[in-house]
C-alpha cells in the first residue's frame, strides 16, 4: 500500500469513526464534543499564531467561532430562562474575542476564550444527562 492510500485510508476510518461517535451520542455528550472540539481547534490555532501560519491559524479560529455558534444555537431560552440568555451572551463575547484573536494574532485572546470554555465544560460535566 503506498504512503498516499495509507494516509487516504486512515483520514476516512477518522471521519467514520467520529461520525459514528456523533451517532452514538446523547445530546449531553454531544454538547461536550463540541466543546472538546472547539478547545482542540483553539489550541492549535494558539501554535498557528506562534508559528506564522496564518492561513491555518484563520481555518481554525472560524472552526471554533463556528462550534460556538452551535453551542448557542442549542440553548433553550424559553426554557434555560436567566441561565441561557448569560450563555448566550457568554458565547457570543467568546465569537468575538476569536474574530479579535484572529485579526490581531493575540494568543492571550484565544487563552482567555479557552480558559472560558473549559469553565463551562467543567461545570457542563457535573449535570447529569438525562436518559432519553
Amino acid at each position: 500500500m503506498s504512503a498516499y492510500s495509507r494516509s487516504a485510508s486512515l483520514a476516512a476510518y477518522q471521519s467514520v469513526a467520529a461520525h459514528g461517535g456523533v451517532a452514538a451520542a446523547d445530546p449531553h455528550r454531544l454538547i461536550t464534543m463540541l466543546m472538546d472540539g472547539a478547545l482542540e481547534r483553539l489550541s492549535a490555532a494558539h501554535g498557528a499564531i506562534q508559528n506564522g501560519a496564518t492561513g491555518t491559524k484563520s481555518r481554525l479560529i472560524h472552526r471554533a467561532v463556528e462550534i460556538i455558534n452551535e453551542l448557542r444555537a442549542s440553548l433553550n431560552l424559553e426554557a434555560g430562562g436567566e441561565i441561557a440568555a448569560n450563555m448566550a451572551d457568554l458565547y457570543d463575547y467568546s465569537s468575538r474575542q476569536l474574530l479579535r484573536a484572529n485579526l490581531e494574532n493575540r494568543t492571550e485572546l484565544l487563552d482567555e476564550v479557552s480558559h472560558l470554555l473549559r469553565e463551562i465544560r467543567s461545570a457542563w460535566i457535573q449535570i447529569p444527562a438525562r436518559r432519553m
